[in-house]
């Protein structure tokens, strides 16, 4: 076992808490035969980072997002494929017992309603927060709604950094779908939630809390009544579990068994191109109502 950081103190300190070794490149864990790895460096240094350890031989989890951007995207899954390494992308949302446990309730979502609000910290601000908080989300939604986006419209601010600290977003796929996103890091409070409606039901879904409470209208439905005696109420059984312990679990399994990741690379790109899309929706609405020179004023 290995930490590696470019401050060496700091790596030693961690490392000494897990009886690990500690480096300040990722040069020698090729010397140590490290079969696995995870990337949770900045996101500007996913690829070469995850370039040095898949050429090593190193099986790799890089953080969300996968890269800044889809060429380095791309040239991360194209040299996974090359030399055939496993490579997972830290959506760990995916991992979340409620998000699992509401996967197989999904029949034909039609409206969502998203928020994701936590305080202001210094940390990830290397990207705005559509890219640090809402990048779950889209994730999630995406692997929930198989169908391709129609349009995106959103608004952002910066607040508290130089880049958007809070973002609402529409977007609408060609299924008729709408899902409405909320992210912020700037709130007083931490919000993880995600609610949709589908025909005859209503799922209501928290992160934190690893809940999911499902309403169903009609007499024949399961579950207990709720306040209106045709809409029944159900709480699916689930086994709590953390989901970044989850999230390696899987990882390790796939770097033993040669298998596709829950979240693959591809997944990441996918979530990224999004991303990013809102990102140039949000620069757009910028220039459309002047918001710098409102800022300035």
């Amino acid at each position: 076992m290995a930490v590696v950081d470019s401050d060496l103190s700091r790596a030693q300190a961690v490392a000494a808490q897990f009886g690990a070794q500690a480096f300040d490149s990722v040069a020698p864990l090729a010397g140590l035969k490290v079969k696995a790895a995870s990337v949770a460096v900045p996101t500007v240094h996913h690829l070469p980072v995850a370039r040095s350890l898949m050429k090593a031989g190193i099986d790799v989890l890089v953080e969300k997002p996968l890269a800044p951007s889809l060429t380095e995207a791309d040239e991360l899954i194209a040299l996974a494929k090359q030399l055939q390494r496993v490579g997972q992308v830290g959506h760990l949302e995916r991992f979340n017992p409620a998000v699992r446990a509401t996967v197989p309730l999904i029949t034909q979502p039609m409206f969502f309603e998203i928020h994701r609000l936590s305080v202001f910290t210094p940390r990830s601000l290397d990207v705005d927060v559509v890219l640090d908080l809402m990048i779950h989300d889209i994730d999630v939604v995406l692997s929930f709604v198989n169908s391709p986006i129609k349009e995106i419209r959103a608004v952002g601010l910066p607040i508290l950094s130089g880049r958007v600290d809070i973002a609402n977003v529409r977007m609408e796929f060609e299924s008729g779908c709408v899902a409405n996103f909320t992210a912020s890091r700037v709130s007083t409070e931490r919000v993880r939630k995600v609610r949709f409606f589908q025909p005859r039901q209503y799922i209501s879904v928290d992160y934190g809390r690893q809940d999911v409470m499902v309403f169903t209208v009609g007499a024949e439905s399961g579950g207990a009544p709720s306040v209106n005696p045709q809409i029944k109420m159900a709480k699916p059984e689930l086994t709590a579990e953390e989901p970044l312990h989850a999230e390696i679990r899987s990882f390790l399994h796939c770097v033993r068994q040669r298998s596709t990741p829950v979240v693959s690379l591809d997944d990441g790109r996918r979530a990224l191109a999004v991303a990013l899309d809102i990102v140039a929706a949000i620069e757009e609405h910028g220039r459309r109502v002047r918001l710098d020179k409102l800022s300035q004023g």
